[in-house]
């Protein structure tokens, strides 16, 4: 890339901002512009723009002509490392709850109408549907989806339910907007799904959300097992358990635990 190149594609504006957020480094809580010009090189009159803005944008506050940073600055920061860590983070908690249930384990995301799996990890043959990495499957008949699409936003979710008729995969799959709307609602409300049979025949699976730290699902961890070696009663009294407890353990290591309440 040219130097040409370079000076058109540079936000000096962006940049400046980020050199104010940095100056807090080490430093503060409150410094007036007089500092923070000083410890940036920026001028007073571009300082006070950016704390402005900051403030408005609910990442600064202001007290007695003093600026000081919010917890809102860290959603920056995690933005990355959830981004960065999820998999990282989430593989050895997939592989300690597989190896003690004995049964595959899944990590997935939503993207439109389906989840697309992002982890996995599996112990043998569990099911006739190739679930590598990058496997797209349709989010209304998985517990997955159930899951992602109970906390998803308004937008996101009407990407599922509104834009198509909803295909029927086996005889138990929710076809209904309105019936799969009154499911999602108890799925937020008790905070997991469990399907028997909606996505393929003689499978059933469950599935709990990883929250990031401003609170969103940003994916769904999930087990599958067939109907020969797995109840109903025995998915959701001796599996689902360990599953939801290394959900949380995986949204609590990329900061779900510091949720706003």
């Amino acid at each position: 890339m040219t130097d040409e190149h370079e000076r058109r594609d540079h936000l000096q504006t962006l940049e400046r901002g980020l050199a104010v957020i940095a100056a807090y480094a080490g430093r503060g809580p409150l410094l007036g512009v007089g500092e923070l010009g000083a410890l940036t090189g920026l001028s007073k009159p571009i300082v006070r723009r950016i704390m402005l803005t900051l403030e408005r944008l609910g990442y600064a506050r202001s007290s007695a002509g003093q600026f000081a940073l919010t917890p809102k600055v860290l959603a920056l920061g995690y933005a990355y490392l959830s981004s960065v860590r999820l998999t990282d983070v989430a593989r050895p908690l997939m592989e300690e709850l597989t190896d003690e249930i004995g049964v595959g384990t899944s990590l997935a995301a939503l993207d439109g109408r389906d989840v697309v799996y992002v982890d996995r990890v599996q112990r043998g043959r569990v099911t006739s549907i190739n679930l590598a990495v990058g496997t797209r499957l349709p989010a209304h008949a998985t517990s997955m989806g159930h899951v992602l699409m109970a906390y998803a936003a308004p937008a996101d979710l009407e990407a599922v339910l509104g834009s198509a008729p909803l295909p029927a995969l086996t005889e138990s799959t929710l076809t209904d907007p309105a019936a799969l709307r009154a499911r999602l609602t108890v799925v937020r409300d008790r905070g997991w799904d469990a399907v028997d049979q909606e996505l393929e025949i003689g499978r059933r699976s469950a599935a709990a959300p990883v929250f990031d730290s401003d609170g969103r699902a940003i994916a769904a961890l999930s087990l599958s097992c067939g109907t020969l070696e797995c109840s109903m009663d025995r998915l959701i009294g001796e599996y689902l358990p360990p599953l939801r407890a290394a959900a949380s353990a995986i949204s609590e290591a990329l900061g779900g635990g510091l949720r706003a309440g």
